[in-house]
Parts: structure tokens; C-alpha cells; sequence
């Protein structure tokens, strides 16, 4: 169990170390924070190089870890866990110096499964939202209680410094799927965030958590849209509860795509949500900012890093040899595996890709449609065919031999794929950076478009900090180069609607 909590003479002091890493207040919460966090979205346990990432961020000044209760289906939390007894432990670092934001609202995986159990007992968690197949929401003071518990449990703390509601907005995703009127779903929806309010002022006064809030995606939205979370709203509801209320922190997306935050005038004040932040002095944290929606489709805010001088002949050469690859498979490997035929015929389906990527590798929308197919469904299956396969047949010089001339066409196509969808996304960037420097001065220049994007948002007035996935040192590298360039923070709002026009 790790003692105590953040403190605002313990941020200070250590940002002050580590000066001239740029650092802001959390809003009321009196804790300094650096400009950007370590988002924990996508690291886990067991990943030596996530560990490795975090403790470098750590030890370079930034002080701000975003995890969940749901992120790697509590993998991400338990890493932190790790990071932080071994480096306070062994006098790295402070706890006083770290602010640790965790959330709570999503049943996933164990939490999935952990709801199932209950109502097989008669004692499902109350106000339950069944989203879909294996997911469910959940803000109810039960569940806030449990997952409150499994997290400080997982991060090996004995008090959270942020805990944050995680998209209450699903129940009213879920109230207009089932025809609930929008008056009724509006005022269901802000008596569940008061009825867990209570609960966090109750936790807040155990010594459990220090603040609460709430993340939303649909914080930006407009006024009319069915999903969206009013802050002024929720002000007033944190206010109705206690005057000493313990609600500090708010975090939405923004990027420089979605810049309704700082653009849409939705507060019933007229204000935008940013802005009623600022007057309400709320710790405001930015998420997505390297990952836009725009178009119905993903844009990544960053180099690829990929070759972009590759031609269509290539690409066709290179899928063939790995379709070359796939027939020795088939006609040699495959039958001396001692496999039935259904078992051959699924190895088959997950493992043969060239026929496939050679009737489609053109209709990719661009290198981030690409490489979420590659990462998200073609790596994940065969990579789970070669793990069985090395188990299978150990020791067989045939189908090492194979194993190594397949992963290398494998990597050969891939590398072709990522160059000619590159040369879109390479043409993209600099229509980016033109219009970033034509907006604002402050975010001209020849860093990468990674680091801009973060500089527009940082630059900001009302943005406390920035989330960044930082699960590798060169991610972490880059997000230190750029808080370690001095930039003032203003209103920038004039900048931001230049740049939405250009854009």
C-alpha cells in the first residue's frame, strides 16, 4: 500500500525540478500539473517497454498518470501500481509529487462477467445500462464503491487523487435506442450523476479519493445533440449537494479537428465549455489530441515515419511473394501438421492474407484506415496461428525455415502498404502545418505534427493538461522535447477558428 496523496507543495516542488517543463494548475484542486499527462489507455502489465515508458515520464517531470478501471481490462491500472511502489520505494520519487486519475463506468471483460455473476445471484448492480453484447454502464453508488475499491486495490494506493465518472453519456445513448422520451432521459440522466455525486463527496470525506468529476465525450457537443453533458448543469448539481463540494475536474476530447470545446457556445450561459471551466476554475484534461474523428473516419495527428517512395508494382510484387509463401504453406506445411480438416481449414482462413490485401489494398481510405486493419484484426490473427503453430511442431527445421521467409514477405508487404498510403497522409501534413502557422504564430514551425497539435492545445487558456499515449520512450522523448519549448497560454479562440476554416 502506498501512503498519502498528491499535495500542492509536492507537485510544485517537484515541477520546479525539472524546470523549464512547462506546468499549469488543476484548477481548484491547488495541484501543479505538467502541460501534458502519461495517458494510460493502451499499456498493460507484463509489457516491459510500457513499464519502462512511464518510468522514464515520470523521472522527467511529468507528473500526471490518466488510467481506468477498464483500460487493458485493469492491466493499465496495475502497471501504474508496479511503476509507482518500485520508484517510491526505491527514492525515485514521491508520492506527494505524482497525481494518479483513474475512472470508473464501463463493464467490460472481468467486469463484464463480474455483473453476470450478480444477476445470476438476484443482485445485479442497480440502474445497469446493457449497452451491447459484453458491454455494459454503469454510475450507480454500488458500482462506484466496488470499482473504487478494485482500483486503489490494482494502483496500490490508499488514496486516488482524481476519480472520474467515465462517459455517463451512454445511458442516454442507450434511452434513445429504446424510444425514452428526451425530457425523461435528461432527467433521469443528471439524478444518476447526483445520486453519485453523494457517493463521492461520502468517499471524498473517507479519504478514499481527493476530487471527483466527470469524462465526456459529448461535453463539446451541441446543446441540441440527445447525448450531451451539460457542465453547467452538472455545476449546479455538485453546488445543490455542498457548498465544500469536492467536483475539481473535467475531461473531454479536443483536437485540432474537434475544437468544439473551445468553439461551441453550448452552456445554457452562452459560454463555451472551456470557458465555463476557467469561471468555475476546473481542472480541465484533454484527451484525443493525436487521434481526430472527422468525416466519419480516424485521422492521426502525426508522421507515420513510413517510406513513401513505393509504387503500385511493388506493392503487387511483394503480395505476391507472399502468396508464393502461402501455397508452400498449404501444399507442404500444412499436411504434415497431423491436423483434422476443420482445424486446417480455420488455420487457413486466419492465416492467408494475400489474396486478400491484393483485391483490397487499394480501397483503404488512407495510412490510419490501414493501419487500424492491419493492427486491429490482420496482426492479432496471425500472429495467433504462428504462436500455435510454434507449439504444434517444435523443433521442426521445415517449418522454422517456412516461419522465417513467411513473417519476412509478411513485413515486406506491410512496409509497402504503410509507403503508398503514407504518401496521402505525408501531402495531409503539410496542408496541416500551413494552416497551423497561418492560424497562430505560436504554432508555426518545423517540429513534428505530433508536437504542434499538442502545442495548440497547451497554448490554450482553460486547458489544464494534455493526455498523450505514451507507451514507448520515443513517444515519451517527443512529448518532453515539446513541454520543455516555453509557450504562453492565452485565449486563442480568434487562432482556433482560423484554423477550423482552413482546415
Amino acid at each position: 500500500m502506498i501512503h498519502g496523496c498528491a499535495s500542492a507543495a509536492g507537485t510544485r516542488e517537484w515541477l520546479g525540478f525539472h524546470e523549464p517543463l512547462t506546468c499549469a494548475p488543476l484548477g481548484r484542486t491547488q495541484l501543479m500539473v505538467s502541460r501534458a499527462g502519461f495517458g494510460g489507455y493502451r499499456i498493460t502489465t507484463g509489457v516491459g517497454e510500457h513499464a519502462r515508458a512511464l518510468q522514464h515520464a515520470l523521472a522527467s517531470g511529468i507528473n500526471l498518470i490518466d488510467t481506468s478501471a477498464n483500460y487493458a481490462d485493469g492491466g493499465s491500472e496495475e502497471l501504474v501500481g508496479q511503476v509507482l511502489a518500485h520508484m517510491i520505494e526505491s527514492g525515485e520519487l514521491r508520492r506527494e509529487a505524482v497525481v494518479v486519475l483513474s475512472k470508473a463506468g464501463y463493464l467490460q471483460g472481468q467486469n463484464y462477467a463480474l455483473s453476470q455473476e450478480r444477476k445470476h445471484r438476484g443482485e445485479p448492480f442497480p440502474d445497469l445500462v446493457p449497452y451491447g453484447e459484453g458491454l455494459e454502464h454503469c454510475i450507480h453508488p454500488a458500482f462506484l464503491q466496488d470499482q473504487l475499491t478494485r482500483s486503489l486495490e490494482r494502483l496500490q494506493l490508499q488514496t486516488l487523487d482524481v476519480f472520474l465518472l467515465h462517459n455517463p453519456e451512454y445511458y442516454l445513448g442507450w434511452a434513445l435506442k429504446k424510444g425514452v422520451s428526451s425530457d425523461d432521459a435528461q432527467a433521469e440522466y443528471y439524478r444518476r450523476i447526483e445520486n453519485a455525486f453523494r457517493h463521492l463527496e461520502a468517499e471524498a470525506a473517507a479519504g478514499r479519493i481527493r476530487c471527483y468529476g466527470i469524462s465526456s465525450n459529448t461535453f463539446p457537443a451541441d446543446a441540441s445533440e440527445p447525448q450531451f453533458t451539460s457542465l453547467e448543469r452538472v455545476w449546479a448539481i455538485a453546488k445543490s449537494i455542498s457548498k465544500e463540494h469536492h467536483f475539481g475536474v473535467i475531461q473531454l476530447p479536443m483536437n485540432l479537428f474537434e475544437s468544439g470545446a473551445v468553439l461551441n457556445r453550448n452552456q445554457p450561459s452562452g459560454l463555451t465549455v472551456l470557458e465555463l471551466a476557467r469561471q468555475k476554475n476546473l481542472g480541465v484534461l484533454v484527451n484525443r489530441p493525436l487521434n481526430a474523428f472527422t468525416g466519419n473516419r480516424l485521422v492521426h495527428l502525426a508522421e507515420t515515419g513510413e517510406k513513401t517512395e513505393v509504387s503500385a508494382e511493388e506493392v503487387a510484387e511483394r503480395i505476391q511473394a507472399l502468396a508464393d509463401s502461402e501455397k508452400v504453406f498449404i501444399s507442404r506445411i500444412l499436411p504434415d501438421l497431423g491436423v483434422d480438416s476443420n482445424l486446417g481449414a480455420r488455420i487457413q482462413a486466419q492465416l492467408l492474407a494475400a489474396d486478400a490485401l491484393r483485391q483490397a489494398w487499394r480501397s483503404f481510405s488512407g495510412y490510419d484506415h490501414w493501419r487500424q486493419v492491419r493492427d486491429d484484426h490482420l496482426l492479432p490473427r496471425i500472429r495467433g496461428v504462428l504462436k500455435f503453430l510454434d507449439a504444434h511442431a517444435a523443433g521442426s527445421r521445415e517449418l522454422s525455415a517456412w516461419r522465417d521467409a513467411y513473417t519476412g514477405a509478411l513485413d515486406a508487404v506491410f512496409e509497402s502498404l504503410g509507403g503508398v498510403h503514407a504518401q496521402a497522409t505525408a501531402r495531409r501534413t503539410v496542408q496541416i502545418k500551413s494552416a497551423l502557422a497561418a492560424a497562430d504564430p505560436d504554432w508555426a514551425g518545423e517540429a513534428p505534427l505530433s508536437r504542434l497539435a499538442i502545442r495548440a492545445l497547451r497554448s490554450t487558456e482553460g486547458v489544464s493538461c494534455v493526455l498523450v499515449g505514451m507507451r514507448q520512450l520515443q513517444y515519451v522523448e517527443d512529448v518532453l522535447s515539446e513541454l520543455n519549448n516555453p509557450v504562453v497560454q492565452s485565449n486563442r479562440q480568434a487562432a482556433w477558428k482560423r484554423l477550423a476554416q482552413l482546415i
